[in-house]
């Protein structure tokens, strides 16, 4: 029976194979593009953009995440019961006490964002507080505040970063197909190798982006289950997590200010709905790993 130890460790070296993966796609797509062209600036034009509207991104996510959930600070005074759980854990973790918001929401969710312990925030759902008690509460907070401890912020933005890399390059290589209608301008009747390389870039121009973004998927529920045995970690209670967990994926709430680009941040799915069944197709799709897969694990772990 897995430790919390053993799980926390085993989901860190699977999240690194895959982000080692990634860039290994990512330099191999790099190389067939500079054998179509002849040229390596283009690439270095889409490293260059893809990164400064990430780190853009990864600057001021905070501030916009919090803005698009309607989120309100809260301080120790009017809020001394959650401030006191979230002090708590912070203090256990080793990590400096977060910027706390309330969402003004029914459905019972929560998320943390910041680009680092020092600058970060955690955010809960009004719904998150009427229907939690005690234990279950402090996982959920737990759980995000491992968010914030495993620098998910800074892993998932070089992951965008990746992502939105290959996505120009390959938007980038198909319009140039289009335009130049297959023809490079400095093609000298290159034959065969000239041939073999085209496809293989336009092969790669349609896959690619949707490898893409099924690694980034793959990475960022790796992080959940990591950010569950982490808190487990903080709490010493995987079960308080479970119930919490078994609660918000049975509440039917809709979270209205919900939507695609901020769903992966928030601690179950928004857009799960209690009882949908799931193909193994969904299942390559989703942030969030099933819950049934998150409660086995919490179930299984040893203390």
């Amino acid at each position: 029976m897995a430790t919390i130890y053993t799980n926390r460790d085993s989901n860190i070296r699977k999240t690194w194979l895959l982000v080692t993966s990634f860039l290994v796609v990512v330099i191999g797509i790099g190389w067939v593009f500079a054998q179509i062209y002849g040229n390596p600036s283009i690439l270095y034009f889409a490293v260059i953009f893809s990164i400064l509207m990430n780190t853009a991104a990864y600057w001021w996510s905070d501030k916009i995440v919090l803005r698009m959930a309607g989120a309100r600070p809260v301080t120790r005074e009017n809020a001394r019961e959650l401030y006191n759980i979230v002090e708590n854990l912070a203090i256990t973790a080793g990590l400096p006490v977060p910027k706390i918001y309330i969402v003004p929401e029914k459905q019972p969710n929560a998320f943390a964002t910041g680009r680092n312990p020092k600058h970060a925030a955690l955010a809960v759902t009004e719904g998150l507080l009427e229907r939690l008690n005690g234990s279950e509460l402090e996982g959920v907070l737990a759980h995000e505040l491992s968010h914030i401890g495993n620098y998910d912020m800074l892993l998932s933005t070089a992951v965008v970063v990746l992502v939105g890399f290959i996505s120009i390059l390959s938007d980038i290589f198909l319009r140039s197909m289009f335009w130049s209608g297959g023809r490079n301008r400095d093609d000298r009747g290159g034959g065969q190798a000239r041939a073999i390389f085209m496809i293989a870039g336009i092969i790669l121009a349609i896959l690619t982006p949707i490898a893409a973004l099924l690694m980034q998927l793959a990475i960022s529920r790796k992080r959940e289950f990591l950010a569950d045995a982490s808190g487990t970690l903080l709490t010493r209670y995987p079960e308080g997590l479970a119930q919490a967990l078994e609660k918000i994926s049975k509440d039917p709430s809709p979270l209205r200010k919900a939507s695609n680009t901020t769903a992966h941040l928030w601690f179950e799915d928004p857009f799960d709905k209690p009882g949908k069944k799931i193909t193994w197709l969904h299942k390559l799709f989703m942030t969030h790993p099933p819950v049934e897969d998150r409660l086995r694990a919490l179930r299984n772990l040893k203390i």
